[in-house]
């Protein structure tokens, strides 16, 4: 009963917010579900766009919203950036770091008109390192509470303003070497009065915890030394409040004194996608793609030490169930109406039991589709939606059957790759050259 209770409570809490706001990557509770009454389906380049807005420069950060505002980074080469390729490849390492100035750049955009409330330029230099192609200078998506908001560049600092654009505070961090040069994308999260903020590297990989008032550390766990593009995640269950930390040699759950409580080896080579919970239940994935090993977690609340599972032995008395080959690569999954969906980067779309691991349907073809899929999918009204880096987007009906409704399609050529972010009745898309708010006509 009580953890009926709780569970009720805190999906209460995520539906009321849902609502109105949009404050971290992928939304309250890191889920990607929107609830509003009148979000769009159907939309194009001209067709339900309440504006559009060019976004100079390249990031891959998600835009976050609260109430009539919408926050978004970039960083703007003074020379000439090489075009992104579409895809999964090799090759797209870039260890030599740009010889040209960069901009590093913050926005506060109003959510009704797309009109630039404020931007500031954070901090302008050569960059300290390189990237790989398909990634950016500005892949972290900021968090905000409302009052504050928290801009994050992995490998330069944090930067935080107040809802006016007033600058509160702000940290600098000494850039490290990421594996094959690849650069970050972790996304900071917030959780009372503290932030949270994981750099996996070859070098100093570590777990922080400030004070969002003030930036004041409050402890740092040292990690080892692999990189790794997942954000943490705030397990609030009906025992006790954990941070998640995914990684490619093994997943760990901290306290809120950055001390471990348990872990488990396991992951594909590279680890990207987000946990998040649902029904009490956490969801850990990686699939990296040259990985014979691509697994799903479902997890129980209350573990110790050591959890591990293997292929022969998929569940133990905390892992509920585990999947060895379910996981896409870039891609977080997505659980709604009782089902857990996975969107494979190479266009396709599965759908599981997400208490048992079973399958209703398995790697499907998103026909119609020749480029990948790099952003997480999300679902609203009864709908699952599945954006590629050509900018288009396929509609599935929600339900135990493979079963497609529509496509939706962007500018041509408009790269996407960043996670839509879902405010009231607006979505919000970011392609390489501008910020999307789709609004239904009807």
């Amino acid at each position: 009963m009580k953890l009926t209770i709780l569970i009720t409570l805190a999906f209460a809490f995520i539906n009321l917010v849902r609502a109105d706001q949009w404050p971290q990557f992928r939304g309250p509770g890191a889920r990607g579900i929107g609830t509003g009454d009148n979000l769009p389906t159907t939309w194009s380049a001209t067709e339900n766009v309440a504006w559009k807005t060019d976004i100079l420069g390249r990031g891959w950060s998600s835009p976050i919203v609260w109430n009539d505002k919408v926050f978004l980074t970039t960083v703007i080469n003074s020379g000439v950036s090489e075009d992104p390729k579409k895809g999964l490849y090799f090759g797209g390492n870039r260890l030599e770091p740009p010889k040209t100035v960069h901009s590093w750049k913050v926005y506060c955009l109003d959510l009704n008109s797309g009109k630039i409330n404020w931007e500031h330029t954070v901090h302008e230099a050569k960059p300290d390192t390189g990237t790989h192609i398909k990634n950016s200078f500005a892949s972290e998506t900021p968090v905000t509470d409302g009052e504050r908001v928290y801009f994050y560049f992995g490998n330069v600092g944090l930067f935080v303003f107040d809802m006016d654009g007033k600058e509160v505070w702000s940290k600098s961090f000494k850039p490290q070497f990421t594996r094959h040069g690849w650069g970050t994308a972790a996304s900071p999260v917030l959780h009372n009065d503290r932030l949270y903020i994981v750099n996996d590297n070859e070098e100093n990989s570590w777990l922080l915890a400030l004070d969002k008032k003030t930036g004041k550390e409050i402890w740092k766990t040292p990690r080892g030394k692999e990189s790794n593009w997942s954000s943490p995640y705030v397990w609030k269950n009906e025992l006790r409040t954990e941070i998640i930390v995914p990684a490619t040699k093994r997943v760990r759950s901290y306290d809120l004194k950055g001390k471990e409580l348990w872990s488990f080896e396991g992951m594909s080579s590279i680890t990207i996608a987000t946990p998040y919970e649902a029904d009490g239940l956490l969801y850990v994935s990686s699939g990296y793609v040259g990985s014979r090993n691509k697994p799903i977690y479902a997890i129980r609340p209350g573990a110790s030490g050591d959890i591990s599972v293997n292929e022969a032995n998929t569940a133990n008395d905390y892992i509920l169930w585990s999947d060895w080959h379910a996981a896409p690569y870039n891609p977080s999954t997505l659980i709604y109406d009782d089902q857990l969906y996975v969107l494979w980067d190479r266009g396709m779309l599965s759908s599981m039991n997400p208490k048992t691991g079973d399958y209703f349907f398995e790697k499907t073809k998103i026909q119609g589709s020749k480029a990948g899929f790099t952003s997480s999918p999300w679902a609203y009204n009864g709908k699952v939606f599945c954006l590629n880096e050509d900018g288009e987007t396929f509609v599935y009906n929600a339900g135990p059957n493979f079963s497609f409704s529509h496509r939706n399609s962007l500018a041509e050529n408009d790269m996407s790759m960043a996670t839509p972010a879902i405010a009231g009745d607006a979505l919000l898309i970011r392609t390489a050259a501008r910020l999307y708010c789709i609004r239904s006509d009807d």
